[in-house]
């Protein structure tokens, strides 16, 4: 699919940065860019002490408010000044609910992105991601520090394990892959049998993308005792990608979050921008 619209998440005290990222992206891609300014509310006092702490809660929640609608206006005089079309609305919600905010934000866009200046491991971005993924229905673009994204990568690497979210993020980017001067289509110790890879690993996908034009090629690797997502890194590297694609959380997001998985150390540790879906 093309994308049209790129959704990105802000806080109150993002640098520009990752705006300036945005609209060039939007400039090489001719898309919409459309700005959701997230300010995270103070849960309310609970137990013995509410009363007295009410005044203060309430106070702190003035004070966020209005640094909410300052950060909003400034973000739109920024965007006034491109060339590119926007949009900028903004949220104020607490922590829990926030995921759900953002990604009922990204139903209105082809594929929300988050940039470094969120920084890794801070609530807002955890909160992006999640809500992205699980409450959007569209994919996920995370960009790490260091790289200038781009919807126009010349190596792709596919992280392909044959389950559904692997297939959903390879369809989502078709329009991506069909671009490519080369997809390499990479399987960690496929197993081969129906209900996994097939009697040859990789080659229905393989077969699947190069009607479509894509130029792929089929990497079985053996993990060795290494864990898959730090293989996966390796052989990014190994082949220069620009880009690595994969399914989101095929085990569940309690599983993943509690025992880790390779959709957890990818975004933990990401070496180049990783495109999800689920």
């Amino acid at each position: 699919m093309s994308f049209r619209t790129l959704l990105t998440v802000t806080g109150l005290t993002q640098a520009e940065g990752d705006l300036g990222n945005a609209v060039a992206l939007c400039e090489e891609a001719k898309a919409h860019l459309s700005v959701l300014v997230v300010a995270l509310a103070a849960p309310p006092p609970v137990g013995e002490y509410a009363a007295m702490a009410s005044d203060a809660w309430m106070e702190e929640r003035r004070a966020d408010l209005e640094a909410l609608q300052g950060r909003t206006v400034q973000v739109s005089q920024y965007l006034a000044s491109t060339s590119i079309s926007t949009d900028v609305a903004s949220e104020y919600t607490e922590v829990a609910w926030a995921d759900e905010a953002i990604g009922r934000r990204g139903r209105y866009a082809d594929i929300t992105v988050v940039w470094p200046d969120l920084p890794a491991g801070g609530t807002l971005r955890s909160k992006a991601i999640e809500g992205a993924l699980f409450s959007s229905g569209k994919p996920l673009l995370v960009v790490p520090e260091g790289w200038q994204a781009t919807l126009s990568p010349k190596r792709i690497m596919i992280a392909w394990d044959s389950r559904i979210e692997a297939a959903r993020a390879v369809r989502e980017c078709l329009d991506i892959l069909e671009g490519a001067e080369e997809v390499r289509l990479v399987s960690v110790d496929p197993v081969e049998s129906e209900s996994g890879h097939g009697a040859e690993p990789g080659a229905d996908a393989a077969a699947y993308l190069a009607r479509h034009g894509a130029k792929v090629t089929v990497d079985c690797l053996s993990s060795q005792g290494h864990s898959t997502a730090e293989i996966l890194r390796r052989h990014a590297v190994d082949c220069a990608a620009d880009l690595l694609v994969m399914g989101a959380y095929g085990h569940s997001r309690i599983r993943e979050r509690i025992f880790g998985g390779v959709t957890k150390s990818i975004l933990a540790q990401s070496s180049l921008p990783v495109l999800m879906a689920r």
